[in-house]
């Protein structure tokens, strides 16, 4: 069309160039000098067809379309899938008969999965927790308010959350769950301080406001440090800062909130419903009317109450009789202590280490390399048969659905999808499996890894992370390991490649191990004799636009579209040799080219050879890059990355020039993650170090306070190793929040000892009175957090695997920290404070106090 101006109108002139419909293209006329007419019906049959397939998927072995969602970055991934969920009956109600259309994958059941998982463990968690307090306070009042914190605390985190733009997910959800039984410690304490306050036989208001005056600064610093380790979380970077900064805020919000809460909410509650146990005048009063009455209204709890007493009134005399010997046995406690420590220091090795737990998913995805060069056609009967092999492997009941793509995905799919496949004899499996199975997709890899390979000697096999956290963790990389291999002498690149490729296969742990690039595509090389074509009056181009028009479509040497006037879109107009035409080299062999004096043979001018070629090529930094890609099995990937950096290191040496052997993947990730957590860790116990020496006004004490973390350190080693779990960022998350809780029980027992020393007792003195005090309130808030984690550390459900491994941290870091705040802090501060100069009390601020006292009174 175009524009043209007649007279005194402009006119939108237009030709019949472009038919209306596509059979139309038949009546095209063929030009021809001196003959009858040849339509373009009579040497072509012209119809609406398809492009050249270059990739296909299969539903269960039938042919199927796959139509992939993303996200944007921003987007939730539960309430994109769940829109979508709503829109298939749309979409179904208006395919045309006959057409199935199902949801084939859907990662925000993963998600789902994992939340419900978290929200069940933790409800068993704070119920468990609840129970633990009533049986040490005997007192369903003193336990409903403990029990009310808990929502409270974490309403108040959740409401802040919300204003610095975090949302509610696996990871904020792990974080309040971890922090379950910290909330409950600062009501706890203060709790069993205002118990301790009334049996002394004050009155309620005035054991409210001593217990609530007593623990105040110590509840403060012991919440600050809580928070402050989890400053930790933001050295790290990538991923692993995008998962655990919401983990670290969710805690340490939740952990000031129940601080705030504890004192303003609970001394309130405490005056509302301790009024009538504020009645009894004694302990022995109280616990004996308590007593009746659970035997009268809940005899069962009475009696378990009652037991329960006597047993922790017998722990309380062995625990006085064992912390007698330990503060008189410096020696031999110490020997104790360094023997313990330096086994845990040998197991540190055989502990391992992995950026990230292995996450098991409802889905398994197997990727299947066939003989480069294959058909897409071919590769299809191939992935039958593996298929067939999957279903005999794989029973029927725990199997939902098997899904086939293979081939390269095609336009704007292959800019954001995460699919490896490089060529028409590539293509990946998923399978689907019921959420009734006897077996997890980790239990699974190893078994189809030996029995495929097996099966099938000559396919290639590996698999790659079908879990939403994995496939963040691998950067969009098919493998946790990535060895790239880059500069400019291509040759010598490719060739120590391959060498790093064998050593690597050979390495133990390490499976999968492969060489991304592949270099040997068949190539149908044509040489062409450039003499004899200029003689026929032929080109390069006129050879090649001839024979790629023959093997392939007009579509690669000149383009052309056809638009359809109803809905304006264009198609592709593509003209092909029948494939039926050119079944062997001969075909080609015989293939007419026109020249100004006749037809030629395409064997006159140009000989064919078979040769090999890449099927592709990347760069790094503009040089030629090799990829070894690797995965684990069996090990951890700390031990295999360690024989990786060794390989890596030989090979360094023999490189010319200019080129370079990176790591990429899970392995780089870690190490960086790693250093940035340890350096902010240093950072984090450094401010709570120096907010401690600011509360406390001293050096000396702080120093003491942590004393408990070696005991945090040798527990968190021992559980690990003895559950089988190694050292990765959930469980060093745990580690963190260990250290945290340790340091708080340690500061309220050196703060009770420092009143006491105060008070005019030697420093052997304070120290006993300080553990036996203390010895409640420790045992209830490292119990609390004990037993909310053991529910999280079975790690059953799905993507429980980070939160195993770390609650199993956390219960052996507070096994150990308990025991050395119990028994290694006081023999410390028996023995460094022992010539420690007292403070005398101002006798001025002591009448004061009195007359303050009798006022309030």
């Amino acid at each position: 069309t175009g524009n043209a101006k007649i007279g005194e109108r402009e006119y939108r002139v237009s030709l019949n160039s472009s038919p209306d419909l596509v059979s139309a293209l038949n009546d095209i006329p063929v030009p021809r000098r001196g003959a009858a007419p040849l339509y373009l019906r009579d040497v072509a049959n012209v119809h609406d067809g398809f492009a050249v397939r270059t990739n296909l998927a299969r539903q269960d072995g039938r042919r199927s379309v796959v139509l992939s969602v993303l996200k944007t970055g921003d987007a939730s991934t539960t309430e994109v899938a769940e829109r979508i969920r709503e829109l298939m009956p749309t979409i179904i109600a208006s395919a045309p008969p006959g057409l199935e259309v199902n949801v084939l994958a859907d990662q925000s059941r993963f998600v789902e999965s994992a939340i419900d998982s978290l929200l069940h463990e933790s409800t068993i968690a704070a119920a468990l927790t609840a129970l633990m307090i009533l049986l040490f306070l005997g007192s369903w009042r003193s336990t409903l308010i403990v029990a009310i914190s808990i929502p409270l605390s974490v309403l108040v985190a959740l409401i802040v959350m919300h204003w610095m733009g975090y949302t509610l997910n696996a990871m904020t959800l792990g974080g309040l769950a971890l922090a379950v039984g910290i909330l409950v410690d600062d009501a706890t304490v203060e709790i069993e301080n205002i118990h301790r306050n009334l049996a002394m036989g004050k009155p309620l208001t005035r054991a409210i406001l001593d217990g609530a005056q007593q623990i105040a600064v110590p509840a403060f610093v012991a919440s600050s440090c809580i928070s402050i380790v989890f400053v930790s979380v933001v050295f790290l970077e990538g991923p692993a800062r995008a998962l655990f900064v919401p983990m670290g805020v969710a805690v340490a919000l939740s952990v000031m909130a129940s601080y705030l809460l504890s004192r303003t909410i609970i001394p309130t509650l405490v005056q509302f419903l301790l009024k009538k146990e504020a009645l009894e005048h004694t302990v022995e009063h109280h616990a004996t009317e308590h007593g009746r009455r659970a035997r009268g209204l809940f005899w069962l709890f009475g009696a378990v109450h009652d037991a329960f007493n006597r047993a922790f009134a017998r722990l309380q005399r062995g625990y006085e009789a064992g912390l007698d010997w330990v503060l008189t046995h410096a020696r031999p406690t110490l020997a104790l202590v360094l023997a313990t420590g330096a086994l845990a220091a040998v197991l540190v090795p055989f502990v391992g280490r992995d950026f990230f737990p292995a996450v098991s998913a409802d889905q398994i995805r197997l990727h299947v390399v066939a003989p480069t060069g294959l058909r897409i056609e071919e590769t299809e009967r191939v992935f039958g048969r593996v298929e067939d092999a999957l279903r005999r492997l794989i029973p029927e009941a725990e199997r939902s659905s098997i899904l086939d793509q293979i081939g390269m995905p095609s336009g704007y799919n292959l800019a954001i999808s995460d699919s490896a496949n490089v060529g028409a004899s590539d293509g990946e499996i998923l399978v689907t499996l019921t959420e009734r199975r006897s077996k997890s997709s980790t239990d699974y890899i190893p078994e189809l890894r030996r029995a495929l390979r097996d099966e099938f000697p000559d396919l290639g096999f590996y698999f790659q992370p079908a879990d939403i956290v994995t496939q963040i963790l691998n950067f969009g990389l098919p493998s946790p390991i990535e060895i790239q291999v880059a500069g400019a002498k291509k040759d010598v690149i490719y060739q120590t490649a391959r060498e790093i490729e064998s050593e690597l296969a050979r390495v133990v742990g390490a499976v999968d191990v492969r060489l991304f690039q592949v270099q040997n595509a068949p190539r149908l090389h044509y040489e062409v004799d450039r003499t004899r074509a200029a003689e026929l009056g032929l080109t390069q181009r006129d050879v090649a636009n001839n024979l790629l028009l023959t093997v392939s479509s007009s579509t690669q040497v000149s383009p052309g579209f056809w638009i359809d006037p109803n809905t304006g879109n264009n198609y592709p107009v593509s003209v092909r040799v029948p494939e039926s035409r050119v079944n062997s080299l001969d075909d080609l062999r015989t293939l007419s080219l026109p020249t100004p004096s006749g037809p030629q043979l395409l064997d006159n001018i140009a000989t064919a050879s078979l040769k090999r070629t890449p099927l592709f090529v990347t760069h790094t930094d503009i040089q030629p890059t090799f990829s070894v890609r690797a995965d684990v099995q069996h090990a951890d990937l700390g031990t295999v990355a360690r024989e990786l950096e060794s390989i890596m290191a030989r090979h360094r040496e023999h490189l010319p020039p200019g080129s370079t052997i990176q790591l990429r993947g899970q392995v780089d990730s870690m190490y960086s993650a790693f250093t940035r957590l340890g350096i902010g860790i240093a950072a984090a116990a450094l401010l709570v170090y120096c907010l401690m020496v600011v509360n406390f006004q001293s050096w000396l004490h702080p120093f003491i306070i942590v004393m408990a973390l070696p005991g945090a350190m040798i527990g968190i080693v021992l559980s690990l190793f003895v559950t089988q779990t190694t050292f990765s960022i959930p469980s060093l998350m745990g580690a963190i929040m260990s250290v945290g809780v340790a340091t708080a029980n340690s500061i309220l027992v050196v703060s009770f000892a420092r009143e006491r020393r105060d008070a005019g007792l030697s420093a052997f003195q304070a120290a006993r009175e300080a553990g036996r005090v203390r010895l409640r309130p420790v045992l209830m808030t490292a119990l609390a957090m004990v037993i909310g984690m053991f529910p999280l550390a079975l790690g059953h459900g799905a993507g429980s695997e980070q939160n195993a491994a770390l609650a199993r941290a956390v219960i052996g870091g507070l096994c150990g920290a308990t025991l050395a705040t119990l028994f290694l802090v006081p023999l410390v501060y028996s023995r460094l404070t022992a010539r420690e100069v007292r403070r005398e009390p101002d006798p001025e601020l002591e009448r004061t106090h009195l007359r303050l006292q009798e006022q309030r009174a």
